[in-house]
């Protein structure tokens, strides 16, 4: 595309529409996802590993997961997710303030993979990426509701976007099994409620963030690595004989530790809003594991209607996973303004990131 003259970057200087003070509402305006084509299926897997399509059921959930061809890497999946959720809210790229693009798997280290969808949008709005692995989307969700919440943006395009699949070892049955690749999108945008209550809490119709928990288990910092490729050790003939650019992972103990870190978060998110688990209209946990969510759902008092599940599907998309499951339920119609909508996610670091979410869209 066309890089845009100099004099055309100038940005909308005229006072936000909640001048003298901050916008206490944060709706979701649209959504979108995209997809690889190609569908790789448990016994697809079972003609190259020592598996079957019911071990890797059993243990995971997993059925089946997409799998990124040549131009389908995680720019222009996020490219197509974005599009689709600026569509769907009826707006351009010059109503865009800013773009955060969730991901592990920039599609280069430099630039950053928000830089390139607004590039090839033509977003001039700022643009940076956030690397929070599995629980990426929720920081971004997070921190794009607080720039708006703080007058900073008015709209936001919040991505989660990666493609693991191109990281994993195609000969590791322990995490070949797992991965699949993904995008999702929200525009989300601020909402005047001066003539309201002027509070988003549980009480509040107000759409937006209700309450998060942000936090991070240090002793699990080396379960779930990539050992080389970054500036501690640079690629090297040795580094990529050794397969040390691959995922690497120690599933029992990411499962132990995730089961408690998520439970103890879901438990502070809704203590921090004043709410209870039969409050919550929908939960919406990071898709890596089924038996990971089953194990978390009794511990949180959620039942399993009340749980959105698409991991049988696509797999760990890591930082898509949630979007994407958020996308379909918006598309289906079942997410009702008003509902509050409970979004987790957990993987490398250990980092996890809990979301409490009144739904809503502009009027």
């Amino acid at each position: 595309m066309t890089a845009p003259a100099v004099d055309d970057l100038a940005r909308d200087t005229a006072p936000l529409p909640w001048a003298g003070g901050s916008p206490t509402g944060v709706a979701v305006a649209g959504w979108g996802h995209a997809l690889p084509v190609r569908r790789v299926t448990n016994d697809d897997l079972a003609r190259t590993l020592d598996t079957s399509d019911e071990w890797i059921a059993e243990r995971t959930g997993i059925r089946e997961r997409r799998v990124s061809g040549a131009g389908e890497s995680t720019g222009p999946l996020a490219v197509s997710a974005s599009r689709a959720a600026l569509d769907r809210a009826g707006l351009t790229a010059t109503d865009v303030d800013v773009v955060v693009v969730a991901t592990s798997t920039p599609e280069r280290l430099i630039p950053s993979t928000a830089a390139i969808v607004a590039a090839e949008l033509g977003i001039t709005g700022g643009a940076f990426d956030l690397n929070a692995a599995c629980a990426g989307f929720v920081y971004g969700l997070t921190t794009t509701a607080a720039l708006i919440g703080q007058g900073m943006a008015r709209i936001a395009l919040v991505v989660g976007a990666d493609t693991l699949t191109r990281f994993t070892d195609p000969d590791d049955r322990s995490t070949a099994v797992l991965f699949g690749d993904a995008a999702g999108a929200l525009v989300v945008a601020g909402t005047d409620t001066s003539d309201g209550d002027g509070a988003v809490g549980p009480g509040s119709a107000a759409p937006g963030l209700v309450s998060c928990d942000l936090v991070g288990d240090p002793g699990g910092i080396d379960l779930l690595v990539v050992p080389a490729g970054g500036s501690a050790r640079p690629a090297t003939a040795d580094t990529v004989a050794a397969r040390e650019h691959y995922l690497q992972m120690d599933g029992r103990e990411v499962f132990r530790r995730a089961v408690r870190a998520v439970a103890a978060s879901v438990d502070r998110t809704l203590a921090r809003a004043g709410c209870k688990a039969g409050d919550v209209a929908w939960f919406i946990p990071h898709q890596a594991n089924a038996r990971i969510v089953d194990a978390v759902l009794p511990r949180v008092g959620i039942p399993p209607e009340r749980t959105v599940s698409n991991v049988d599907r696509f797999g760990n998309t890591s930082a898509a996973s949630i979007p994407l499951a958020l996308a379909e339920e918006a598309d289906s119609d079942r997410l009702a303004t008003g509902d509050l909508v409970l979004v987790c996610g957990f993987g490398a670091g250990l980092t996890v990131g809990t979301a409490l979410w009144r739904w809503g869209t502009p009027a």
